[in-house]
């Protein structure tokens, strides 16, 4: 660019160069007789400063491209200074008085020369966006004050695959993501996770309850309602002393248990086993709350929900009308079945659920529910309990009553059941609606109702959800598939580093660097210290994937290994390599095991 410029300036059309110091003749032609200037350099110019020049165009005799000359033109603001983009041959321009313009310290044309001169009086205090810590950039610490102490949460982003995706691979190509879960599976269970680990450090709740501890609130709000048990009731989070697991723990404030025979009635549900029904583990009663309460132990689903949250939400003051998007036909169908297989193993106990409605069954997945605190009335209302068949008959009318209610996304459509009725028959099948009818009609001696004949009812619904069981089966299997070689490479790396650079091992300080284990060192930095020509390091998961799959096959193969000062190459096989892993792996296994 720059040769090409100068060619432009040095053509046919430049002006012809005049010496100033030769006065022409009256002829026009220059006379040499003619006194001239001196042309002796002054002895004040040896003080003068150095000479530097600005850019390639200082000293050329070509007028400037550009002088700012007032216009005449109506739409022409002469306050307003034209845009002019600078080149890195023209630094300067010239104005209308002959005065040199200072070059603009932000200008994105200047060369890199001057802009890093200029950087150092008017850009000291620059913020560089990519800086990782935030408390480095200058100028900037008043924003980020405290970042040191911040946790941060699980990085489960840091594995997503950017795209794009390549979708041309062969048969025997892999990406690095095929090797690992999908992204919405781990992040799922990783927030899962952080959620069964989470604390509440500085808690005025009790540091210790009966064997559990770090309790944590799970109420999504702190107002008390008796209106469900009779007793306001919470919710926590606790870690078991016995086996570590996490649990969660409904207490009921301020009950007195007057009746021994109530609180054994939890030992029928702790045999209730189904996939739909929060397992029951244990009751007791406690005083560490500084009151009388009743405390029932259940199974912790991280990240749940109540299908009132979930469908209800915040209802607002308008209680009697629809509070979100009707739920599809489907959903209901598969929340008819969790519950009917519920329903039919509490039965089939000789128990009743007594408490089937939105604000206890949980929402632990996508449409996977299951239905909660079912042994609290049992214990609560042991001593005015009613037969169990008549609580089994009340359990179908909850049961109709709550997919009505969710059918109409409102919690008072039982209040109406006429109009709810209709509601449901304008937007679902009549399928749906008659089984919501045949829920909440009432029993007679001469047609009595059972869970079975509901289930003989919807059958067709049943081999559906089954089916859509089965297919989400093997999509976790899929899932599980692709971890299942992580604990192969993870076995033999963990043999990898116990033999490497081991310091000493039988009074030999030289075990790891002789033998069979010189191979595994070098084949390491095979592995995992290589590099370009350049020098730097090379990164690559496939070439780590590869030799590590070869290694653990002991493949025949035969790679070339060399010492970091170069001195030694060695050409062995996979195999090779595989048997000495192995004879050192066990001798140091038969030491350990003479160790104990």
């Amino acid at each position: 660019m720059l040769l090409q410029s100068l060619k432009k300036r040095l053509n046919v059309d430049s002006p012809t160069f005049t010496p100033t110091f030769i006065a022409p003749s009256s002829n026009g032609a220059p006379s040499a007789s003619t006194p001239s200037k001196s042309t002796a350099i002054s002895p004040k110019a040896a003080s003068a400063a150095p000479f530097t020049p600005k850019g390639m165009s200082a000293g050329t005799a070509t007028p400037p491209a550009y002088q700012d000359v007032p216009s005449s033109e109506p739409y022409l603001i002469p306050e307003v200074q034209e845009f002019l983009p600078q080149s890195f041959e023209s630094l300067q321009l010239g104005d209308a008085n002959n005065t040199v313009a200072s070059t603009n310290p932000y200008d994105p044309f200047t060369p890199t020369s001057l802009a890093a001169a200029v950087a150092g009086n008017h850009h000291q205090n620059q913020l560089n966006p990519y800086a990782q810590d935030a408390t480095v950039m200058a100028g900037m610490s008043g924003y980020y004050q405290g970042q040191g102490n911040f946790t941060q949460p699980l990085q489960y982003h840091l594995y997503a695959p950017l795209g794009p995706h390549r979708e041309n691979l062969l048969a025997y190509q892999r990406t690095a993501h095929d090797f690992f879960i999908s992204d919405a599976v781990r992040e799922e269970l990783q927030r899962k996770s952080e959620a069964s680990l989470q604390i509440l450090p500085n808690s005025s709740l009790p540091a210790h309850i009966d064997h559990f501890h770090s309790l944590v609130p799970l109420d999504t709000t702190n107002q008390k309602s008796a209106a469900i048990f009779g007793y306001p009731s919470w919710v926590y989070k606790a870690v078991s002393r016995k086996d570590g697991h996490t649990y969660a723990l409904r207490r009921l404030e301020g009950y007195r248990l007057t009746n021994e025979k109530a609180i054994r009635s939890v030992q029928s549900w702790k045999r209730v086993s189904n996939s739909s029904v929060v397992t029951i583990h244990d009751a007791f009663t406690t005083r560490a709350f500084g009151d009388s309460s009743l405390v029932f132990v259940m199974d912790y689903h991280p990240l749940s929900k109540t299908l009132a949250d979930n469908h209800f939400g915040t209802t607002g003051r308008f209680q009697g009308r629809p509070s979100g998007p009707h739920v599809p036909e489907q959903v209901l169908w598969s929340y008819i079945v969790q519950i009917s297989s519920a329903l039919k193993t509490i039965h089939s106990s000789g128990l009743s659920a007594r408490l089937i409605e939105p604000s206890k069954v949980l929402l632990t997945n996508k449409n996977r529910i299951r239905l909660n605190s079912c042994a609290i009335f049992d214990v609560v209302q042991h001593e005015s309990q009613l037969p169990v068949p008549e609580l089994q008959q009340d359990d179908l009318v909850q049961f109709g009553r709550l997919i009505m209610s969710i059918a109409t996304i409102n919690p008072a459509a039982v209040h109406n059941i006429p109009k709810a009725i209709e509601h449901v028959g304008r937007l679902y099948s009549t399928e749906l609606k008659d089984c919501i009818l045949w829920l909440l009609s009432p029993s007679n001696p001469q047609n009595s109702k059972g869970i079975d004949q509901f289930l003989g009812g919807i059958a067709g619904h049943l081999a559906m959800n089954f089916d859509n069981t089965l297919h989400y089966d093997d999509q976790l299997h899929t899932e599980l598939n692709r971890e299942m070689e992580n604990s192969r490479i993870l076995r033999l790396m963990t043999k990898l580093n116990f033999i490497n650079e081991r310091p000493e091992f039988a009074q030999n300080e030289q075990w790891s660097e002789t033998g069979e284990r010189y191979f595994l060192k070098l084949f390491r930095d095979y592995v995992f210290h290589q590099v370009d020509a350049q020098g730097n390091p090379v990164i690559d998961l496939a070439h780590v994937l590869t030799c590590l799959a070869k290694l653990d096959a002991g493949v025949d193969e035969k790679i070339s290994l060399v010492s970091r000062d170069e001195q030694n190459c060695l050409i062995v096989s996979y195999k090779e390599l595989k048997r000495g892993v192995e004879a050192a792996f066990q001798d140091l296994l038969k030491a350990s095991r003479r160790a104990q």
